[in-house]
């Protein structure tokens, strides 16, 4: 009989060691504030992951308090991370194809960009990233526009002789081209920049415009409106060996989290352009609208600048900036 309860007692032991065995705690790092889409869209992914009951929790790092903003691909590639929401043309020294994903007049609109993110140009991305062993979860492009202290900027001539942060290599290229002096910097560091003088305008999306409160720091602000130049791509990515490593039902979880994430993101993106315009507005900043004609001068100087620059130095450049162009 003892020998019958021991043997009971382990097998339930064994049992309830193994109904815990696939419990996995992920850790997302990303480099913006509590109230930012991006951070929203995280923590959705982890409130519905959650409430799916798959033992498997996400935990949130906002505000750069696990990697910093621009050191975040390396340990997601390498898994000393699990995921994250990046704008991908941080990772564009590593592969130079993601600078495309911030190409001067290459998105027309967020519709536009939303369909670039489910095309074969996409797709050609996604082999890139599988290589290095990241996959895409939630695809989202923001807009974004100018902010200056020297004057309202919406033609290529507006820029020359200014200090500006551009975000990515491409933007770099195309505003060098138009006399500017380029500082490279993530978002997040753009505040204290512009409050020293280190900077005297930027490019950033409408929702870093807003949630680093750069209101506070400048005198003009080009909103995205119907005419818009800068639209940055910046999913939420999860290392893949981390993925496949999962249950099928925690897979699934994950998946449909972030499919409802996407359509959120693409919803609040086109919000977020509005409520920056008028966040600036109420704070008193001058707002400068780009038109149709002011693009056209910016996609000429793009095609002379950034385009062919890109071309010369990504391995298939040609091939990827002509898919990406041909998707309507």
């Amino acid at each position: 009989m003892k020998h019958f309860l021991k043997a009971t007692v382990a097998a339930l032991t064994l049992a309830a060691l193994g109904s815990t065995a696939q419990a996995t705690e992920l850790r997302l790092s990303h480099q913006w504030s509590g109230n930012d889409v991006r951070n929203k869209i995280a923590e959705m992914v982890a409130e519905d992951v959650a409430a799916a009951n798959v033992d498997l929790t996400i935990r949130v790092f906002g505000s750069q308090s696990l990697f910093k903003a621009r050191e975040q691909y390396t340990p997601l590639s390498r898994g000393q991370l699990d995921m994250t929401v990046l704008p991908l043309s941080y990772a564009g020294g590593q592969q130079p194809a993601y600078n495309l994903t911030l190409m001067p007049g290459l998105v027309k609109n967020l519709e536009h960009g939303d369909r670039l993110s489910h095309s074969p140009f996409m797709a050609k991305l996604e082999d890139i990233m599988a290589d290095d062993d990241v996959m895409v979860l939630v695809h989202g492009y923001l807009a974004g526009g100018f902010g200056s202290n020297k004057g309202c900027i919406t033609k290529p001539e507006d820029v020359k002789g200014v200090s500006i942060r551009a975000a990515g290599k491409s933007f770099e290229e195309m505003l060098a081209g138009a006399g500017a002096s380029i500082s490279s910097m993530a978002s997040s560091e753009i505040y204290p920049a512009l409050q020293t003088g280190v900077l005297d305008a930027t490019n950033t999306s409408s929702e870093s415009f807003v949630s680093y409160r750069l209101y506070e720091q400048l005198e003009c602000y080009t909103p995205a409106g119907d005419t818009a130049l800068w639209f940055m791509y910046q999913p939420m990515l999860i290392n893949k060996t981390t993925f496949e490593s999962l249950t099928p039902e925690q897979q699934t979880a994950l998946t449909d989290a972030a499919d409802k994430a996407e359509a959120f993101y693409l919803e609040e993106g086109k919000k977020g352009d509005e409520v920056a315009r008028q966040t600036f507005a109420d704070a008193g900043v001058k707002i400068a609208d780009m038109t149709p004609e002011d693009f056209d001068k910016w996609l000429e100087l793009a095609k002379t600048t950034a385009f062919p620059i890109f071309v010369s130095e990504t391995p298939n450049g040609q091939e990827l900036l002509d898919m990406a162009l041909a998707v309507e």
